[in-house]
């Protein structure tokens, strides 16, 4: 395994992904990508930015303690990583980064910051799963999950 995508929106489900996508990379002797994916929505009143017709970048900035958590933790890990931040449809995007960036395994958490969007909507980790073409790792936040190095 040479490359994990790790999906985080800074839930305590994508919290304990990134614990457990870390805890692999290091393992395996891995890269990680840390994504985080904004819905377009979001990324507008975020930033009172006209809509964009297709799926754009975002430049990271001191809002992002979702990321900036994940690059302490992998910091403190030792593991090699990059950060993205996309605004975007996410189940698509995590997909596309995942194939641009070539990766071996996508790790998401299995349930996100916003409940009612995943009620309408389906959840990301469910599309991700039935989408993605490559190997998908599905994390379960648990109050008393015991690191696999213990």
């Amino acid at each position: 395994m040479k490359k994990i995508l790790i999906a985080t929106d800074g839930s305590p489900s994508a919290q304990e992904a990134v614990e457990v996508g870390l805890e692999m990379a290091a393992d395996q002797g891995a890269d990680v990508v840390f994504l985080h994916v904004l819905l377009p929505e979001e990324f507008i009143l975020g930033r009172g930015a006209p809509a964009h017709a297709v799926p754009h970048e975002v430049a990271l900035d001191e809002s992002e303690t979702a990321l900036q958590a994940a690059a302490a933790a992998a910091d403190e890990a030792g593991v090699s990583y990059e950060l993205e931040r996309i605004s975007g449809d996410t189940i698509p995007e995590i997909l596309a980064v995942a194939d641009a960036k070539d990766v071996d395994v996508i790790v998401v958490g299995s349930r996100g910051r916003n409940p009612l969007v995943s009620a309408l909507f389906g959840s990301v980790s469910r599309g991700v799963l039935s989408e993605s073409k490559r190997s998908v790792l599905v994390v379960r936040a648990t109050p008393d999950r015991v690191p696999a190095t213990a």
